[in-house]
C-alpha cells in the first residue's frame, strides 16, 4: 500500500508541469529517463540489468510527461514487462500469508484417506463411487474424483464392477438438456477484485456472461438468472439440468428461477470440481486467452472485454467437440479451391489480443 500511494502521490506531482510546459517537460523528462538508465548500469556492471521498486516506480512517474508513440524509444520496458509487474502486485497482494487458513478447497484429513483405502481393500469389489457412498453413510462428504485420486496415489487399480456411470457418460447422453454455470473473479489494474457469472450449454458450448460485479450478493445472482432466463426465451424450455456448486451465492430463490421453466437443479459434490467440469474449463480459457493478457480498470472495462469474447467465443472459435465449429454454426463453408483469387479479411478482437479470419465474399 505505501508503494501504490508514493506511486500515486508521484504522479500527481509530476502531471503539473505537464499540463503547464508539455513539450520542456517530456524533453526533460525523457533525459531524466536517460540519466536514471545509466545509473542503474554503473550500479550493475558485472551482472544483469535488473531494476529495483525504485527504479519502476521512477520510470511509471515518468511516463505521464512523455508522449505515448515516444515511449518505445525512451523506457526499456516493453507491455510484456508491465504485465509481469502487474501480475506479481497481484500476487502479492493475494498470497494469504497472513492468513491462517490455507487458500484454496482445504486438504483431505489423513483419517479419511486411511479410511478410504481400508474400504478398498476390505471391498474389492467397490468402485470408487461406492466407497464414496460409504463415506457420505459415516459421515465424511468426500467427492468421487478425490477417491479415485487416494486410490490412485496408492497404487489400487479399479473395481472389476462399476457402481453406475461415469460424468463423462452421464454428461455425453444429457448434454442436449444440460447448462452449467460458475463464478471467476478478476483482478484489476488497481489490485481490486470483481466477480463475474458465467453459465455455458454443454450442447453447443454456447457461452452466456450473466454479469460482472465487485459484490456479488445472493439478490444479484438471482436477478442475473432472471435475466438469462428471459434471454433463452423458448429454449429454456429444452433444458432439463442445471450443473451448480454449492456456492452460498445459489439460494432457493436462484434455483426456482429455474425450476419454474422445468429445469431441475444439479448440486456437485463438496470438493469435486470434474463435477463441473465445462465451466472449470471455460473460465480456463477466458483466463488464457484475454484475461491473462490484458490490464482492466474497471467493472464496466471487465464486462464490456467479457461480453467482446463472448460474441467471439460463440460465432467464431472453433470447438473440437462439435468437430471445430462455433457454438452458433451448424455446418463449415464451402471449401476453397483457388486460394488467389479470394482476400482474406482480418478484423482484431480486443485491440489485436485474438484475430478473426474469413474469407471476402
Amino acid at each position: 500500500m505505501f508503494v501504490s500511494l508514493l506511486y500515486q502521490v508521484t504522479r500527481k506531482l509530476l502531471s503539473v508541469p505537464a499540463v503547464l510546459l508539455r513539450r520542456e517537460a517530456a524533453k526533460d523528462a525523457a533525459l531524466l529517463v536517460l540519466r536514471h538508465e545509466n545509473a542503474v548500469l554503473r550500479r550493475q556492471l558485472t551482472g544483469p540489468v535488473r531494476y529495483e521498486p525504485a527504479d519502476r516506480l521512477w520510470f511509471a512517474a515518468l511516463s505521464s510527461l512523455i508522449p505515448r508513440r515516444r515511449w518505445a524509444q525512451v523506457f526499456p520496458v516493453t507491455p510484456g514487462t508491465l504485465l509481469a509487474w502487474h501480475r506479481r502486485l497481484v500476487a502479492r497482494k493475494w498470497d494469504y500469508s497472513r492468513c491462517r487458513s490455507r487458500p484454496g478447497r482445504p486438504p483431505t484429513a489423513n483419517a479419511v484417506k486411511e479410511l478410504v483405502l481400508r474400504l478398498a481393500w476390505e471391498n474389492p469389489r467397490w468402485g470408487c463411487r461406492r466407497v464414496q457412498g460409504e463415506l457420505a453413510r459415516l459421515g465424511h462428504p468426500v467427492g468421487a474424483s478425490t477417491v479415485w485420486q487416494i486410490l490412485a496415489a496408492a497404487g489400487i487399480g479399479p473395481a472389476p464392477r462399476c457402481s453406475g456411470p461415469t460424468w463423462r457418460q452421464f454428461l455425453t447422453v444429457q448434454a442436449d438438456g444440460i447448462i452449467a454455470c460458475d463464478f471467476l473473479h478478476i483482478d484489476l489494474v488497481d489490485l481490486r477484485r470483481v466477480y463475474a457469472l458465467v453459465f455455458i450449454e454443454h450442447r453447443t458450448r454456447r457461452l452466456h456472461v450473466a454479469g460482472v460485479t465487485a459484490h456479488p450478493t445472493a439478490q444479484w445472482t438471482v436477478q442475473q438468472a432472471r435475466n438469462l432466463a428471459a434471454k433463452l426465451d423458448v429454449r429454456v424450455e429444452s433444458l432439463r439440468f442445471l450443473v451448480r456448486d454449492r456456492d452460498a451465492k445459489y439460494t432457493e430463490s436462484f434455483d426456482a428461477v429455474f425450476e419454474a421453466e422445468g429445469v431441475e437443479i444439479v448440486r456437485t459434490a463438496p470438493r469435486a470440481p470434474r463435477m463441473n467440469a465445462h465451466c472449470e474449463r471455460i473460465i480456463g480459457t477466458l483466463r488464457r486467452e484475454i484475461l491473462d493478457h490484458l490490464l482492466l480498470w474497471s467493472e464496466v472495462h471487465a464486462r464490456r472485454v467479457l461480453e467482446v469474447y463472448a460474441r467471439h467465443y460463440n460465432g467464431h472459435r472453433p470447438h473440437q467437440s462439435r468437430g471445430q465449429l462455433p457454438p452458433l454454426a451448424e455446418q463449415h463453408p464451402a471449401p476453397v479451391t483457388d486460394l488467389a483469387a479470394h482476400r482474406l479479411l482480418h478484423t482484431r478482437v480486443l485491440g489485436g489480443v485474438i484475430n478473426e479470419y474469413r474469407y471476402a465474399a
